[in-house]
């Protein structure tokens, strides 16, 4: 099964662009910031943070879902690691993705059995990983590390 995602940017001005995701879906500004842009809507580096931890979040929601277990306020991080390859060119190096779960981990049933299987859900990270390095932390409401570390 093949399925297609598509998103049109038109160049507003300098390096500000639309970006179009269809309908019935909002369009959204994307800049990058000074000196190249003015910072006037998230930079490409910042898309695909969000991205990630999007996919992440949703993915370890519908782990949980599966096992009828509510992880309560679900927060995610997600930080990159810039800097030069070879060819001293600007790369993201590493992408570190922390996520907080609003329960304890004991309050939640097979939370070990999610932990193991949710980023396989996730096509986002699953897919960046192939060039990138993605990290993710899961830590419960009491601030135990549940995963990652």
């Amino acid at each position: 099964m093949s399925e297609k995602a598509t998103v049109t940017l038109t160049r507003q001005s300098g390096y500000r662009f639309l970006v179009d995701f269809g309908e019935p879906l909002p369009q959204l500004v994307a800049d990058e910031p000074a000196p190249l842009g003015e910072g006037s809507g998230p930079a490409p580096d910042h898309l695909l943070l969000a991205a990630v931890a999007n996919c992440l979040s949703a993915s370890l929601l519908f782990a949980l879902q599966k096992f009828k277990q509510d992880p309560g306020e679900l927060k995610a991080t997600a930080t990159a690691e810039l800097g030069r390859n070879d060819a001293k060119r600007l790369r993201i190096l590493g992408i570190r993705v922390h996520l907080d779960l609003g329960r304890q981990a004991a309050e939640l049933e097979h939370l070990d059995r999610v932990l193991a299987q949710f980023e396989e859900f996730c096509t986002v990270s699953m897919s960046v990983r192939q060039g990138i390095d993605v990290q993710v932390t899961v830590q419960d409401s009491t601030g135990a590390v549940v995963k990652g570390g």
